[in-house]
């Protein structure tokens, strides 16, 4: 499978535009935002897990990063609440377990640097929060790697209501999933649930209107030759 694969192109996928489709373990569906391959693939998705569900035990040959967003995520290692924000690089493995709660996680396969091998997990909800870089926003680090070809940064962002960033451009891409308030730039309006992928070298102006909001955001990682 082949979904927007083209990663010189930029995408936005609304909650409208949602659909979630079963997967071939009960109780577990997905919203596919990017694919490439089959039940093997380098794939970005929402993973929503039935109350108490299961997934077959694996290995994560390209590497795992998780962010649970609702319900709490669990496996052998221990129990995740939303917030809770979880990379398992390179030939890591696990069995995930979600109870009563259920759990939905965004979650991007095989897309880690092989020497990229810090394995953590960050409980983002009583995470530091850093001045950013303008007024009004404020900024959790979440993990960074810097290689021969360039860095990868992935933070969360929260921007206050009615706060202006400067234009700006993307080297390596900039991966954004929307996770309250509405996000804005002068491409169009992104309300939570929004995931948005801009190419390398791209750019924009973002903004946020009175619902200021909370953005993922996830840079350096589409160098052309990094994509495939």
């Amino acid at each position: 499978m082949r979904l927007n694969a083209d990663f010189d192109q930029r995408v936005v996928v609304l909650p409208g535009e949602h659909s979630w489709l079963p997967s071939p373990v009960p109780g577990v569906t997905r919203m596919m935002l990017d694919r490439v391959g089959g039940e093997v693939a380098r794939a970005t998705s929402l993973v929503r897990y039935a109350a108490d569900s299961d997934f077959p035990g694996h290995m994560h040959g390209g590497g795992e990063e998780i962010l649970v967003l609702d319900g709490e995520f669990a496996d052998e290692h221990g129990s995740y609440p939303a917030g809770s924000y979880i990379r398992n690089p390179i030939g890591t493995a696990h069995t995930p377990q979600v109870g009563a709660d259920g759990a939905t996680i965004f979650v991007k396969l095989h897309q880690f640097d092989p020497d990229d091998t810090e394995q953590k997990v960050v409980d983002t909800c009583s995470g530091e929060w850093l001045p950013g870089l303008v007024n009004g926003l404020t900024v959790m680090p979440l993990h960074e790697y810097a290689s021969p070809r360039g860095a990868e940064h992935v933070a969360l962002v929260r921007w206050a209501p009615n706060t202006q960033f400067n234009e700006h451009g993307h080297f390596g891409g900039e991966e954004i999933l929307v996770l309250e308030g509405e996000f804005h730039d002068e491409h169009g309006a992104y309300p939570a649930g929004s995931w948005i992928r801009s190419p390398h070298q791209s750019r924009h102006r973002p903004f946020t209107r009175e619902q200021g909001a909370l953005i993922y955001v996830k840079t350096g990682h589409l160098l052309p030759s990094a994509s495939p």
